[in-house]
């Protein structure tokens, strides 16, 4: 097995990772001021998903013997455009994807069968993702403002009902 090599490709996911957790708050906390609650939960349920997905990630390298690097792979986006947003997440998704089952598929090569494990997981979870915000896509591509605006309307009635 060549664990360096596991650790570095481990690594580099704990920056995509990082750095998903980072993007999806962003978009959380201004769509949750916006009062999209639907997109917000959707981003913020992902980026706890994303900070489970590091903690994975971490502790195989420690168990390989190697150091976390707590770096970030690209800075965020200040994007405040739902439909933006949702076509960032679903890039970040799909390009996780393809590097994680590559990555699963050199830990193969190098005969590490249980980070290829993690790997397949993290491909799952990330298609899992993609999924989830292609159909948000989908659904602002339907229904237009229409889709957003009802969000908004929801939030103000559950304000609006808190206050009576």
């Amino acid at each position: 097995m060549k664990k360096e090599r596991s650790i570095e490709l481990l690594n580099k996911a704990v920056a995509d990772e990082l750095s998903a957790v980072h993007q999806y708050m962003y978009f959380h906390f201004h769509c949750d001021d916006l009062g999209y609650e639907l997109l917000s939960g959707l981003f913020k349920r992902t980026a706890i998903e994303e900070m489970v997905h590091t903690e994975t990630l971490a502790e195989r390298i420690l168990f390989l013997g190697g150091d976390v690097e707590m770096k970030l792979s690209h800075e965020v986006k200040k994007i405040t455009d739902p439909k933006e947003m949702l076509d960032l997440a679903a890039k970040m998704e799909e390009g996780s994807a393809e590097d994680y089952n590559k990555w699963a598929n050199e830990c193969s090569k190098n005969n590490d069968s249980a980070t290829k494990k993690i790997f397949e997981s993290l491909v799952e979870d990330e298609e899992e993702h993609f999924e989830n915000f292609d159909l948000e896509i989908e659904n602002l591509n339907k229904f237009g403002d229409n889709y957003l605006a009802l969000q908004s309307i929801e939030h103000s009635k559950k304000t609006a009902s808190k206050n009576v």
